[in-house]
């Protein structure tokens, strides 16, 4: 079973979600979707700087914390926000229900802290959805396929989460939330002289991440370049005000549009 072709995958990083203020916002962001996608998975990172947080914690009790016991550490800001998004959803008068990067089916290899994805089985996920429940995942974790331990994906793994399940249920595209309008050719905070992209293809965005802009994980923009994803990033705070049509930067797009997706998901392994 794979979602309806109109179904898409949102993702809310951490800025999106720095106070629970936002968590309501992020709920009503949603129901607007819903009028148009009414099968909905959304990704959530940790609030703010909790990952920072613990990962200062976990050294001031270890200068080396094995690596298997933060990621058990770390993985936890994530849960946080799912259970508060699914509160937010709830006080909306949505039906949610949340769950963990294991529970959602995300298999990895065992290598802790940057992990990567070689299968994801979202079986609790399409139960979730064909009960008219919006299905809620911790971004940045999973389960080593061998041990069953918790493992994370690294920086930026919620992103790699996103677009993994996106392949998995064959979703029609992938929409990051972040707190930038779209991604320029420099920095706009510093350079008044920036210029937004409109339209990226996978190699130009793939390029532009790799050399140091922090706007998608690499990883992300791969899977959706294997599997025929296209991904769209937009402000978090204008997307609640006014119509996204011609908001934010589109990734791959026009490529996606002529393409065929594998008959089976391609991730990392």
């Amino acid at each position: 079973m794979v979602l309806p072709q109109s179904s898409i995958v949102m993702k809310f990083g951490g800025a999106a979600v720095s106070s629970p203020e936002r968590f309501l916002s992020i709920a009503q962001i949603i129901k607007n979707k819903m009028t148009t996608h009414p099968a909905l998975v959304v990704v959530v990172s940790a609030m703010g700087d909790t990952t920072d947080e613990l990962i200062s914690l976990a050294h001031k009790v270890h200068p080396n914390p094995p690596s298997r016991e933060l990621d058990m550490l770390v993985s936890v800001g994530e849960r946080i926000s799912i259970s508060l998004l699914a509160m937010a959803l709830a006080r909306a008068g949505i039906d949610a229900v949340s769950f963990t990067g294991s529970q959602s089916g995300i298999l990895t290899n065992e290598a802790h802290t940057e992990a990567r994805i070689l299968e994801v089985k979202p079986q609790r996920i399409l139960q979730a959805l064909s009960n008219n429940k919006i299905a809620i995942v911790a971004g940045f974790q999973g389960m080593s396929k061998k041990t069953g331990d918790i493992t994370t994906l690294g920086r930026g793994g919620s992103d790699t989460t996103a677009v993994a399940l996106a392949a998995a249920l064959g979703a029609q595209h992938v929409e990051f939330y972040k707190d930038v309008e779209g991604i320029f050719n420099a920095d706009p905070k510093s350079s008044a002289q920036a210029k937004k992209f409109d339209h990226m293809s996978f190699a130009s965005a793939l390029a532009i991440t790799q050399a140091g802009a922090q706007v998608l994980q690499p990883r992300c923009i791969e899977i959706a370049q294997y599997n025929g994803i296209p991904l769209w990033v937009l402000p978090f705070e204008t997307s609640q005000t006014v119509s996204t049509k011609n908001l934010g930067t589109w990734i791959g797009q026009q490529e996606c549009a002529t393409a065929t997706r594998p008959a089976t998901p391609i991730f990392e392994g």
